[in-house]
């Protein structure tokens, strides 16, 4: 019988993507260092492990303060627990610029914008470019450098 985790599923339902990790590795480490294919693997293990590991103490942490969501006030409480309270400060740094990174791309998106950004007409434009594009890679051909006509079909 495998081994369950707090939600039920077996772990190996749970897991990171291995190209993503495998970059990130790659990243962290000089240039001329390999690292084998299934040190590769435990690593990945060891993360989702680590990601087990605090995000059940995050929850026990939520429920002693009888909240039902984990806050990230919860998971700085939930590192300092488990002993690794030397990183809290780093931790709060990366949330913090991931919050600002995520608010300016919210901005910039237009979420919250009044759309003076583009006019209609340039909205227009680029919606019709996207089709191109999309099309082009539907299609398996090339991306035409040639804005499509606005009243061109879509069903072309």
């Amino acid at each position: 019988m495998e081994p369950m985790d707090i939600v039920g599923k077996s772990k190996e339902d749970a897991s990171l993507p291995k190209a993503t990790m495998t970059k990130i590795i790659k990243e962290m480490l000089p240039p001329d260092v390999r690292v084998a294919r299934d040190a590769q693997d435990l690593l990945i293990e060891c993360c989702v492990e680590f990601i087990n590991l605090v995000s059940s103490e995050s929850n026990e942490v939520c429920n002693r303060e009888d909240k039902r969501t984990i806050a990230p006030e919860h998971v700085l409480k939930a590192l300092e627990v488990l002993g690794f309270g030397e990183y809290i400060e780093e931790v709060y740094a990366a949330y913090e610029q991931h919050k600002n990174e995520t608010m300016h791309d919210t901005l910039k998106s237009g979420k919250w914008s009044n759309g003076a950004e583009m006019t209609e007409e340039e909205a227009l434009a680029e919606q019709q470019r996207m089709f191109a594009e999309a099309r082009a890679r539907m299609n398996g051909g090339a991306i035409s450098s040639k804005q499509p006509d606005a009243d061109q079909s879509l069903d072309s």
